[in-house]
């Protein structure tokens, strides 16, 4: 490696990563502050109602304004897009607080600022999707994604148990507190590295760059609808989801109805599952996968099938095996996920990532209740273990349909509909 290239790998990496620890910080917080909250929910009240309305608040904004704000992030300056949510969450996280310190807190203050959350979600996780493509070379996409991965898996592991342990040492105002700060930690570094900005079309040739908002929310969606390949990626995500929610969800009646097991046979499969998508994140930062990223997923997908069936089949007397198969579920989900992510920052021109990003972040919302819906009475009619042995199969064959298929297997060179990247310039690519 030449000193000029050796210098320009640092450089990427120290902006990418001051910023991304930031990030990581504030997703833990996050995660403990949602789990305090939602046990003061069911400790407060112990109505399923008031807990099925936490889940609905904290998912609405990201269904239904996702498409939109995605338009919006790729108008605006996506380091202002992410240093604003992250101050604003921050903000009503502190708000919060002050109502617990006072004691004058309402389960309706706590609903509220699940919604702003998730507001703030909405808008934050297209922005910084959608930087990470000008911010790392695309040879290190499928990297970096597989150790967004083992972060998620991480924080999915670590936050409800420092959540726990928050409970017993501090009061609920402290816990809020917590999040406060892990959130300015996010915005710290974002005031001093400079975010690259794509550049909006037409300005190459120095044409307008100011169009109507509603112009560039259907030129997002025309994108994604003449792209063959891209509408099928898209499908495959929501298919997974529709798969696997319900499966996650019913994890607690296969333990306690089929394996006959007590809350430490709950807490294994949990932590196989934690265990797994963090290992297969840390897999995949290291191995990158093959070089064609979709090849990575559908093995992803494949071993996600073998090891919901699997759990579908054990016997009741082997809780065992279950364990094991979900801890390859875990594995292989990281796996199948992160070359998707990949995928998309690679072959989506990065003007209209923002789009891009918040549509699939609408659809996977979107269809959770909608599965949850079809995968309660299928359960209770045909056993619990019917809807893994189901959602294993229907993966397995959504692995080999998707191997068959051109438009989705080319996604990564190209289609005549995606438009071309030359006009795609960073504003700097230094530290700024």
């Amino acid at each position: 490696m030449s000193n000029a290239q050796a210098t320009a790998d640092s450089r990427w990496k120290r902006r990418f990563f001051t910023i991304w620890t930031g990030q990581a910080l504030s997703l833990l917080g996050s995660a403990l502050v949602q789990f305090a909250l939602i046990w003061w929910l069911t400790a407060t009240t112990g109505s399923a109602t008031v807990l099925a309305m936490a889940t609905l608040v904290a998912l609405l904004p990201q269904v239904l304004l996702s498409p939109l704000i995605g338009a919006l992030v790729d108008r605006w300056n996506r380091r202002a897009v992410m240093i604003t949510a992250d101050s604003l969450i921050a903000l009503c996280t502190l708000c919060l607080a002050v109502l617990f310190a006072s004691g004058k807190v309402q389960v309706w203050h706590v609903l509220g600022l699940l919604m702003l959350r998730s507001l703030g979600t909405a808008f934050h996780m297209p922005a910084m999707k959608a930087s990470t493509t000008l911010m790392v070379p695309q040879k290190h996409y499928a990297r970096v994604a597989g150790i967004n991965q083992a972060l998620q898996g991480a924080t999915n592991i670590a936050g409800p148990a420092l959540g726990a342990l928050l409970l017993r040492a501090l009061p609920m105002f402290g816990i809020l507190l917590v999040d406060v700060i892990t959130a300015l930690l996010a915005v710290l570094p974002l005031l001093f590295f400079n975010v690259p900005q794509p550049q909006r079309r037409g300005q190459a040739h120095g044409a307008a760059t100011e169009g109507h908002f509603w112009s560039d929310f259907r030129e997002g969606l025309r994108y994604v609808w003449s792209w063959q390949g891209l509408r099928l990626l898209l499908g495959l995500t929501m298919l997974l989801n529709f798969l696997l929610t319900p499966a996650a969800s019913l994890i607690p009646l296969l333990v306690a109805q089929h394996f006959r097991a007590e809350a430490e046979g709950l807490a294994a499969m949990n932590m196989a599952l934690g265990i797994g998508t963090v290992s297969g994140g840390a897999l995949l930062g290291l191995w990158g996968g093959f070089r064609r990223k979709m090849l990575t997923s559908l093995l992803g997908i494949g071993g996600i099938g073998a090891g919901i069936l699997a759990v579908g089949f054990a016997p009741n007397g082997a809780l065992w095996l279950a364990v094991s198969a979900m801890l390859t579920v875990g594995v292989m989900l990281s796996i199948a996920n992160a070359p998707i992510h990949a995928i998309m920052q690679a072959s989506v021109a990065p003007e209209l990532q923002g789009r891009v990003f918040g549509l699939m972040n609408s659809l996977s919302s979107g269809i959770t209740p909608l599965s949850l819906l079809v995968a309660g009475p299928i359960a209770d009619a045909l056993g619990v273990q019917s809807w893994f042995v189901a959602a294993g199969v229907a993966c397995l064959a959504a692995a080999a349909y998707a191997a068959s298929n051109q438009a989705l297997m080319n996604l990564e060179s190209g289609s005549a509909a995606e438009p071309s990247r030359a006009g795609v310039a960073e504003t700097s690519v230094e530290d700024g």
